[in-house]
Order: C-alpha cells, then structure tokens, then sequence
C-alpha cells in the first residue's frame, strides 16, 4: 500500500508521454478510420495499464466507441470521456506537441485526451498500490461527442441508468481547475420563413418579405433570454434572398438555446415552437428541440463536490471550487439519471484554440484526486 498522490507524482513522465502518444495521433470527429486509430492505442494502453477488459463498441458512421471494466463490486461507478477532437487531420503540423515551460500543447491535450491519461492512470496507481474500492469502474470512451454525440448518447444514458455516480474527465473551468457542479441545457432550433417574391421596385407592396419576418422574430426571441435566470436564446445564423431587388421569398435561422433547469426548458420551448408570424401572409416552421438536458446541481452533486473539496484539502494541497458554466458536455445526458460531477480533466485552457495546452505539474495530481474519488464513492454506495 502507498499514497496515491506520491506515486503519481513518480509517474509523471510517463504520463507525459502518454499523453504525447494521443495527442500525436490525430482524432477528428468526422475521420472515423483515424478515429478508429486511436481508439485501438487506447484499448491497448488500457489493457496494458489497468489490468482490465476492453470492449469495442462498433459504429459504421463514426469512431467506435470504448468501454472499459475495472475492478469488482456490486455497484458501478462511470468515467466519461471522449476522444474526438474539433481539430482536422494535419493541424498537428501547424501545431505540434510539445513542451515550453511548465506547460504541454497540441491539438486536443487539453479537450480532452488529457483527461482520458488522468483516468487511465488513476486506475492503474490503485491496482498498483493495491488499492480496491469495492465497485466496478465502466470507463466509456465515445468518438462523436464535440458533434453533439449522435451515436453515442443511447450509449452513455444506458450506462448512466446502471451507475451510482458519474464522474466527467472534461476540462475544468480556469486556471485554478474549478469543477462542474452545473452545466446549462441546451436547445438547437432552426426557423424557416415563407413570404410572397415581388419585385421591389415595381410590385414592392405585393411581397411578403421572409426577412422582416424573420427580424421580428429575431427581435422577440432575443427578448426571451433573462440573464437573472440564466437563461439566453441566441439567433447565430440567418440566411435569406435571392437578389437585392427581389422582396425575400423565404429566410431561415439557426436558434441556440441555454438553461439552468429542466422547467425553464418547460417554461420556454412552447415560447418559441409556437411562434406566430408578426406579417401576415408569411408562415413559419420551426425544427428542433433539447440537444442535452441541463445538469442541475442536486443535493447528491453537492456532496460529491464536497467529497472532491475535502479529499483536495487533505490529501492533494488545492483548494477546489466549483461552477456553473453555459457549455454542455455528455455529462448532460447522466446528470437526469445519476449524481454527476463534471471538470475532472487536466488544468490548462485554450480549448478549440490554438493555444490549447495542460499544466504539466498538476496532471498527476487531478489523476490522484479522481482516484482518491473512485476510492471514496466506491465505498459509499448510493441508496435506491
């Protein structure tokens, strides 16, 4: 038996070039056969490292998906990752791995193959040290989450159903590494508005013009977003006409939609999917719905942050916060199904940026803190 922090800390350069391995193997969401790639380097280090089983999750769209088992007990504890990235093939030439200062860069270190080594290591530094937390460990590694998961979701929900506790290997928010205890739901939309062509300077009054009608109803549904609620609606792309001397026969809108809580979505919805044309003569349709349910803070969140709080006092030296944050993760989806508690990823930033980079001396220490984690909850099963 040993101190997992104390290992970990010797580890560190292996987990560095870890880390260098996937990042060094390029991932884009829409690359399935380079997807593929490295999903089977992960399955083999996981093997390797862990002493656990891998499954291959087949998926003739996109990357397969991974899910790993560690461990034994009569409950499950789940770690989620994903291994896809926003970069396209041949940035890391533009951008390549590498080491200036304290810091490590490279496409997708940061978002989220950091988090993936962090896991992978936390449960290798227990299996070494001899350490069981009475539980099994389901470490699911998708492919498609930075395009919304499309494939992936039925996946993660399943094994959120089976989970007492989900803990999430994105990013934490800022420099000091504040966990996700809130994440916002968030609501995709597109209007398509139907006017009448004219000719705008001989037959002006007989058009109906789709782009008036969509700027109403931009103004209105700009309207609806009330930062003391944290709610915000966001038309971010508007597309309409044909030429500048015909009145718009059609336009249409792309709508993004953010919430804290599952009855502001209740609330808001059939605000917008009942909206009524401000000109008349136009029609509108509008396509869309909840993309991912919010993750709320509950009661059972806040004891695991506060789990996460003590155990970085104690045991790791930091002094950990948590926050709310407008962005949405796969985490989204277990947060309706199981206590979940997001940012357990490296410290860094830069996600989606080319400056996206890790801070090399905190790796092995969010790796003991989510092994310390898998430690404690594996001891505290959750009640039915």
């Amino acid at each position: 038996m040993g101190d997992l922090l104390e290992y970990l800390k010797s580890q560190q350069n292996e987990m560095l070039k870890m880390l260098q391995t996937l990042v060094e193997i390029e991932s884009p969401s829409l690359e399935k056969e380079m997807n593929d790639l490295l999903g089977k380097k992960i399955a083999e280090i996981f093997l390797s490292f862990t002493g656990g089983t891998m499954e291959i999750i087949p998926n003739q769209t996109y990357g397969n998906h991974l899910r790993g088992r560690w461990g034994q007990g009569d409950h499950q504890i789940l770690l989620l990752a994903h291994r896809d990235t926003v970069w396209q093939s041949g940035e890391l030439q533009r951008n390549p791995f590498r080491i200036e200062g304290d810091k490590a860069y490279g496409p997708g270190i940061f978002d989220m193959k950091g988090g993936i080594v962090q896991g992978i290591y936390a449960l290798h530094s227990l299996r070494h040290l001899q350490i069981n937390p009475n539980c099994q460990v389901v470490f699911l590694i998708t492919s498609d989450e930075e395009i919304g998961s499309p494939s992936s979701r039925k996946i993660i929900e399943e094994e959120a159903k089976k989970s007492d506790y989900v803990l999430v290997l994105e990013p934490p928010m800022y420099d000091y590494g504040a966990l996700k205890t809130a994440r916002k739901g968030v609501g995709m939309y597109k209007l398509k508005v139907t006017g009448q062509a004219a000719h705008s300077g001989i037959d002006h009054q007989k058009g109906k013009s789709a782009i008036e009608e969509l700027a109403h109803q931009t103004l209105y549904l700009h309207k609806l977003t009330d930062y003391t609620i944290g709610t915000t609606v966001n038309v971010g792309i508007v597309n309409g006409g044909t030429r500048g001397n015909v009145v718009a026969a059609e336009a249409e809108a792309e709508v993004d939609i953010r919430v804290r809580t599952q009855a502001e979505f209740d609330r808001i919805i059939p605000l917008i999917e009942n909206i009524v044309p401000a000109i008349e003569g136009t029609r509108i349709e509008v396509e869309g719905g909840i993309n991912r349910p919010p993750l709320e803070r509950t009661k059972e969140v806040g004891k695991m942050f506060e789990l996460a709080r003590k155990i970085g006092k104690k045991k790791l030296g930091i002094d950990l916060v948590e926050v709310e944050t407008g962005g949405a993760s796969d985490g989204n989806f277990t947060a309706p199904l199981a206590p979940t508690l997001d940012g357990l990823g490296p410290v860094g930033d830069g996600a989606h940026a080319v400056h996206e980079h890790v801070l090399i001396q905190d790796i092995p220490v969010r790796s003991a803190l989510l092994g310390y984690l898998i430690e404690e909850l594996g001891r505290q099963k959750r009640p039915s």
